[in-house]
């Protein structure tokens, strides 16, 4: 929830909260992101959808729209601890562009981190890696600061 809510009604909603708001969302027959099955229990997550979903975008300098052109985003991911750095991210990008062109997008945004020299913890990925998303065949659309670049994929 966090992309989908003013920062203060996102820190008065954590825990049991913003879960309601989810669940609201998907109440409303809206498909908030993909969930992937390892072995058939959950693994992880990825949230994509118009970007519109997502209004906190628009009001962030760093990931305002580059153009005016409708686009899909891919805003974060979650990776069980067992399943990082097995390329479940890359399986849940895969997935979002899919999940994306079946719904009619022709583009799909990502607002990964680029880290500096040295490991990042993963706590601080949880938009995904830059190179993951290079490596799934994005290209840099803009970057306004050092480690956030704006990555599309046109479908």
């Amino acid at each position: 929830m966090w992309w989908r809510l003013a920062r203060s009604a996102f820190e008065k909603g954590k825990g049991a909260g913003n879960r309601r708001a989810l669940r609201k969302v998907v109440a409303a027959g809206r498909e908030p992101g993909l969930i992937a099955y390892v072995g058939g229990a959950p693994a992880g997550w990825c949230s994509v959808a118009p970007r519109e979903e997502f209004p906190v975008l628009s009001r962030s300098r760093v990931l305002a729209p580059v153009d005016d052109r409708s686009v899909w985003s891919v805003v974060c991911f979650f990776v069980a601890k067992p399943f990082r750095r097995t390329g479940l991210t890359a399986a849940l990008i895969e997935g979002a562009l899919a999940h994306a062109r079946k719904r009619g997008a022709s583009i799909v945004e990502g607002y990964p981190v680029e880290p500096g020299r040295g490991a990042m913890p993963d706590a601080f990925a949880w938009t995904g890696l830059a190179s993951s998303f290079r490596a799934a065949g994005f290209v840099e659309v803009a970057r306004r600061s050092a480690t956030r670049p704006v990555m599309r994929f046109y479908l």
